[in-house]
C-alpha cells in the first residue's frame, strides 16, 4: 500500500517531468521556426535583389549582372545558390552551384513556394521560389541556402538546453520532496503520538496540529475519553451491583444459620449461596478486565512482577517459598496493567497454594508475550489436563486443587485472543501453565 506522501511526490514528479518535456518540445519547435523564418526573410531580400539585377541579354534571355549580386553567389559550393527561369528556357544558375543543378518549380506571378531540397556536397537547402513578371514575361526566381550548419547549432542548443532542464528538474524534485516531507511532519507527529497512546506512553493526542488534521485528532481524543469513561463506568456499575447483592445474600445466610432447617436442605441452600458468591466474585474480576487496545496504564514486567512476588511470599510465609524468576523484559507491554496483575496473580497464587516450596516463572517476548508458571505440587492427572484448557469450562469445579482463579485466567486469555495450555512440569513435577498473548511491545519508559 503506497503512502499518501509517496502518491503526492509521484504526482508532482510526473507533472514536472511532463511540463519539462512539453517545454523542451515547444522550445525546440519555436527556435526552429524562428531560425527558418530568419533565413527565409534573408532569402526573400536576395530574391528581390536578383530580380532587380536581372536583364535581357543580346539573345533575349534573362541574365543577372554579376556586379550587382552578392559575391557569395559567385563562390563555388558556398551554400548560397540561385536560379532564374523564364518560360521554357533553361534556368540561369549561379556560379556557386558549379556543375550542380537547382530545380525550379513552375509558378505563376505572385506565387511562392518554400521547400527543402538536397544540394551539392550533401547539403540541405532551404529553397524559396517566387513568381514575378518582368519585361512583360513571367519570371521565377529561386534562392536557396544551406541550413545544415544552422540545424546542427539548433540541435546542439536543444541538447544543452535539455541537459540543463534535466538538472533543473532534478533540483526541483529534491526541493519539492523536502517541502512535501516538511508538510507531512505534523502527520508523522500524530502517527508517533498514536503509537505512544497504543503503547501506554501517553493518554491523549496533542491537538496543536494544522487545521486540516485537527478534526481527526479531536475525534480520536473524544473516542479515547469516551472509551475510558465507559470502561470506568462499567467497572463501577458492576462493582456496585455486586456489592449491593452481597448485603441481602449475607442476610439470607444469617437467617439460614439461625433457622431450623433439615440438614439436607440447609446444605443445598448454603451450597447454592456459595455458588452465587463465586459468580459475583468472578463477575467483579471480569469487570476489572480492560483488554488490549484500551487507554489504560500498560504493564511493565520488570517493575510489577517483583512487587507481586513479595505480596505472595507474605501471604504464604509459612511455606518459605523459593521463587525462580527468569530475566524479566525491561519494557512496557501493550497490555492493561490490571489485567496482567489479575492473570499473573491467579497463576502464581494457584502455584503457591499447591506447591511444596518451589515456584518458577518464565517470561519471554517473541511473537508476543509468553508466560510459563510451574510448581512442585501434586499436579493434575493426565486425563484431566484437556478439561482444564476447555474454553468456557468451570475449571474451579472440575479440577479440585488447581482450579482456583484459573477460570478468570482463561477469560483474560480469551479477551486478548491468546492461548492457554496445561501440562505436567518436567522441571518441578507439578502443574505447568503456558500462556501466549499476541500483543505489541513498546520501548521502556525512562
Amino acid at each position: 500500500m503506497i503512502s499518501l506522501e509517496r502518491r503526492l511526490q509521484l504526482g508532482l514528479v510526473l507533472s514536472m517531468a511532463g511540463f519539462t518535456l512539453l517545454f523542451l518540445l515547444l522550445g525546440g519547435y519555436t527556435v526552429h521556426r524562428l531560425s527558418e523564418g530568419y533565413v527565409l526573410s534573408r532569402l526573400e531580400h536576395d530574391a528581390e535583389s536578383l530580380l532587380g539585377a536581372a536583364h535581357r541579354d543580346g539573345q533575349g534571355r534573362d541574365a543577372v549582372a554579376a556586379n550587382r549580386i552578392t559575391p557569395v553567389y559567385l563562390q563555388p559550393l558556398s551554400g548560397h545558390y540561385y536560379a532564374l527561369k523564364t518560360g521554357d528556357q533553361p534556368p540561369q544558375l549561379s556560379r556557386s552551384l558549379w556543375d550542380s543543378d537547382l530545380p525550379v518549380p513552375a509558378l505563376q506571378p505572385g506565387e511562392r513556394r518554400v521547400q527543402k531540397v538536397a544540394g551539392p556536397s550533401e547539403q540541405t537547402l532551404l529553397q524559396l521560389s517566387i513568381g514575378y513578371r518582368k519585361h512583360g514575361h513571367p519570371l521565377v526566381v529561386s534562392v536557396a541556402e544551406d541550413v545544415a550548419p544552422l540545424e546542427r547549432q539548433i540541435l546542439n542548443y536543444q541538447w544543452g538546453f535539455g541537459l540543463g532542464a534535466l538538472v533543473l528538474l532534478g533540483l526541483l524534485m529534491l526541493m519539492q520532496r523536502r517541502l512535501v516531507q516538511q508538510s507531512f511532519m505534523p502527520l508523522e507527529k500524530v502517527r508517533e503520538q498514536v503509537r505512544q497512546v497504543v503503547n501506554g506512553e501517553q493518554e491523549r493526542l496533542d491537538d496543536s496540529v494544522p487545521s486540516e488534521v485537527y478534526p481527526l485528532v479531536s475525534e480520536i481524543n473524544r473516542l479515547l475519553a469516551l472509551l475510558e469513561t465507559r470502561l470506568t463506568r462499567s467497572r463501577h456499575a458492576l462493582g456496585n451491583l455486586a456489592h449491593a447483592l452481597n448485603t441481602p445474600l449475607n442476610l439470607i445466610a444469617q437467617e439460614l444459620d439461625d433457622g431450623e432447617l433439615p440438614e439436607a436442605l440447609y446444605r443445598r441452600l448454603t451450597g447454592r449461596m456459595e455458588r452465587i458468591h463465586q459468580l459475583i466474585e468472578r463477575e467483579l474480576r471480569l469487570a476489572r478486565l480492560a483488554g488490549s487496545g484500551t487507554p489504560g496504564r500498560h504493564f511493565d514486567p520488570a517493575v510489577e512482577i517483583p512487587g507481586l512476588i513479595q505480596v505472595l511470599q507474605g501471604m504464604y510465609r509459612g511455606k518459605d517459598l523459593d521463587f525462580h524468576v527468569s530475566v524479566l523484559p525491561a519494557l512496557a507491554l501493550a497490555l492493561d496493567r490490571e489485567d496482567m496483575l489479575e492473570l499473573l496473580g491467579n497463576l502464581l497464587d494457584n502455584a503457591c497454594k499447591w506447591s511444596r516450596g518451589r515456584v518458577a516463572l518464565d517470561m519471554g517476548i517473541e511473537d508476543g508475550v509468553r508466560l510459563q508458571v510451574e510448581d512442585d505440587g501434586p499436579g493434575v492427572a493426565e486425563g484431566d489436563l484437556p478439561r482444564l484448557a476447555r474454553r468456557g469450562a468451570r475449571i474451579d469445579e472440575q479440577s479440585p486443587g488447581h482450579g482456583l482463579g484459573l477460570a478468570i485466567v482463561q477469560d483474560i486469555v480469551v479477551l486478548y485472543n491468546g492461548s492457554l495450555d496445561f501440562s505436567r512440569s518436567e522441571r518441578l513435577g507439578g502443574l505447568c501453565v503456558r500462556v501466549h498473548l499476541p500483543v505489541d511491545r513498546a520501548p521502556a519508559q525512562a
